[in-house]
């Protein structure tokens, strides 16, 4: 279990400063990575909000994708994230062109929104809390953080922060769609998108934080 755990952190692209804080730009995958994960969505919207024309704001969102994808090729940069926003991209544009409803767009992603949630609050039921896999190692503390009750509780509230954000993303946006509110829930979609989920991570890095042990200086 514990060397799953380590190929989960190192594969979950966390990184620390160098001053031992959260490298949050860096954890979402710096600028192209951030890049990568709001302009096809954001370019849907506008297009489709603009023109009302389905098939061409679908082709502007893969057609972005698709871009990001082959640069990475070119450049010879790690195709992951840019690779699962494609495919991501993908199944999105085959669900709104298979209904024929452009706020279907978004429905792929309620659905994964809500399966991390899941998945998230089992790992807090098992004690092994996600938040605790994605920094423990970072921290150094590998697993073995597990064997204080302490950290197994503040990294259960980091993760019980990062459910959070999951579930006002659904809350405030699932309305939008039953409304059929496109511009509204394309906005909704990016700001509460990358950015929220950084925001998330860093409270999550705060109140995770191991306590400070207080040096004892000898008597004079």
């Amino acid at each position: 279990m514990s060397a799953l755990a380590g190929q989960y952190a190192a594969k979950a692209g966390v990184r620390q400063d160098e001053s031992g804080r959260i490298d949050v730009l860096q954890s979402i995958g710096g600028m192209r990575g951030l890049a990568e994960s709001i302009l096809p969505g954001l370019l849907f919207t506008v297009v489709f909000t603009i023109l009302r024309d389905l098939q061409i704001s679908l082709i502007v969102a893969l057609a972005v994708s698709a871009v990001f994808t082959i640069t990475r090729l070119l450049t010879k940069t790690p195709l992951t994230q840019a690779l699962s926003g494609l495919i991501g991209v993908g199944i999105c544009a085959f669900v709104a062109n298979r209904t024929g409803n452009a706020e279907d767009f978004f429905l792929p992603g309620f659905f994964t929104n809500a399966a991390y949630i899941v998945g998230m609050v089992v790992s807090i039921a098992v004690k092994w809390p996600l938040a605790g896999l994605l920094f423990g190692f970072i921290r150094g503390e590998g697993t073995e953080w597990r064997r204080n009750a302490s950290r197994i509780r503040a990294y259960s509230l980091a993760t019980w922060l990062i459910v959070a954000v999951l579930a006002l993303r659904l809350i405030v946006q699932v309305p939008l769609y039953l409304a059929d509110n496109i511009a509204a829930l394309g906005t909704a979609r990016v700001a509460m998108g990358v950015p929220l989920y950084a925001l998330g991570l860093w409270f999550a890095w705060l109140v995770s934080r191991p306590a400070l042990v207080k040096k004892e200086h000898p008597p004079a």
